[in-house]
């Protein structure tokens, strides 16, 4: 039995990834996302595909500003006796010339992509017990020597941190016995390539990608620690 908290649960790659971990009756899946309606979604969906799968508890929770000590930590441990899984999927992208974009964009991006998941990992890991395993949803954008495209300067940066970040992280966490991984994809079909690229076709359907995350975060573990995998279908 495992139990799992993914960010970035209402859509996309993480809304695929929680239909995927619930479908397994063993798993216990808390979701987290800003939109309720888009939760409310994704928990009629997840039940009527799985009748005999897993529990899920949808949240509402904004991993920038809201509040950990008193709201989605009591929360988690009413649930569960420990987390084995921790998914940062959450994030956003901003798609602007550097030369436009300012401060306001890039604080934006650094509190979504990387700040938020500072705060997650640092209440979650307390919870964890050894042969757990932190996956951080990174990008071929953050990932260094692959193809980078004009626009997304500040996305990839913040990306390109989440992944030092995640090298850190499983040096800290190694006498725990806490892996840590990012897992830095391509591009797939989901709402947040389309509003950045809307003209262009993505290499990858948003349920494949999530099916990958799922599987990696229940297995990949027990091959890889403190490692940046690079998940497309394309090169560089």
């Amino acid at each position: 039995m495992a139990n799992i908290i993914i960010t970035g649960a209402s859509s996309g790659i993480g809304f695929e990834a929680v239909l995927d971990l619930t479908a397994n009756k063993d798993n216990n899946v808390i979701a987290l996302a800003r939109s309720a309606d888009k939760l409310r979604k994704l928990h009629e969906i997840a039940s009527s595909l799985n009748h005999d799968g897993g529990t899920l508890y949808p949240v509402q929770f904004d991993i920038v500003f809201d509040d950990y000590a008193n709201g989605l930590i009591p929360f988690v441990k009413s649930k569960f006796d420990k987390v084995d899984i921790l998914i940062n999927n959450a994030g956003v992208l901003i798609n602007k010339p550097f030369l436009e974009t300012n401060m306001e964009d890039f604080a934006k991006l650094f509190q979504t992509n990387f700040l938020g998941h500072i705060q997650m990992i640092q209440h979650i890991a307390p919870l964890m017990n050894e042969g757990s395993h932190i996956v951080n949803i990174g990008s071929m954008g953050g990932f260094q020597g692959a193809s980078k495209f004009p626009g997304l300067a500040g996305y990839s940066a913040s990306k390109g941190a989440l992944a030092t970040l995640t090298e850190c992280l499983a040096e800290e966490f190694k006498d725990r016995d806490i892996k840590v991984n990012c897992l830095a994809l391509g591009s797939s079909q989901t709402e947040m390539f389309e509003e950045a690229f809307p003209d262009a076709q993505a290499g990858t359907l948003a349920f494949e990608m999530g099916r990958y995350v799922a599987e990696f975060a229940q297995n990949g573990h027990k091959f890889y620690n403190g490692k940046i995998l690079p998940v497309a279908n394309t090169t560089p």
